[in-house]
């Protein structure tokens, strides 16, 4: 094995270890503070800054790639024709006291489970339907190990379980910059989707198992 494939794998095993760290601490009351004024990822630079409430949409966050390829302004459609890194991707955690908010962004994603309870998955499709999906471990159940959420589609989520925390990643394409994150307005999307309306309004309550 070569020098440089040690230090990635090595990178990547210290990384894994300090994102763990931020699971406990988010976990552990009173540390959640702590716990989001841990270093950046040392080998991945953010380009944009991204504000608290954008941070605190999908739980607690760490970026773990941001591509150093950009697709050049006009080489992709509307909305991403002002250029876009080619991907990015992050780790999440999820908890009753940062869950995921309803949001959309306009990149496609893929949400992965890594750790802990499953997540519930409420999507609002821009056809007017909407969907329930559960990401986690449980195969037998019908759990996915990976959701793709179609770009634009809003969507919220909450933890199922006992432990109370997922630990999961999303993969981006084209990459997300600050300007593709969209909070949703819950009174007119309950509106919009009336069939989901009281959950809209309750959905990040976590359910017990």
């Amino acid at each position: 094995m070569s020098k440089h494939h040690d230090s990635n794998f090595i990178g990547r095993r210290n990384f894994l270890k300090r994102a763990t760290f931020v699971g406990a601490a988010v976990v552990a009351p009173g540390l959640a503070a702590k716990a989001q004024r841990l270093p950046k990822n040392p080998v991945t630079q953010v380009p944009n800054e991204l504000t608290a409430d954008e941070v605190r949409t999908c739980g607690f966050v760490r970026v773990t790639f941001m591509s150093k390829e950009r697709i050049a302004p006009g080489g992709l459609p509307a909305p991403f024709a002002d250029g876009r890194p080619a991907g990015s991707a992050l780790y999440f955690m999820v908890t009753p006291g940062a869950p995921v908010r309803l949001h959309r962004i306009r990149n496609d994603q893929l949400y992965h489970y890594y750790l802990g309870d499953p997540l519930e998955v409420l999507m609002l499709r821009v056809d007017g339907t909407t969907e329930r999906v559960v990401v986690g471990p449980d195969l037998r159940r019908g759990q996915l190990v990976q959701l793709l959420i179609p770009g634009n589609t809003f969507h919220t989520a909450r933890v199922i379980g006992r432990r109370r925390w997922f630990l999961g990643a999303s993969t981006e394409w084209p990459g997300v910059e600050p300007v593709d994150v969209e909070i949703g307005n819950v009174d007119a999307l309950a509106t919009k989707y009336p069939q989901v309306a009281h959950d809209l309004r309750t959905f990040p309550v976590p359910v017990k198992e």
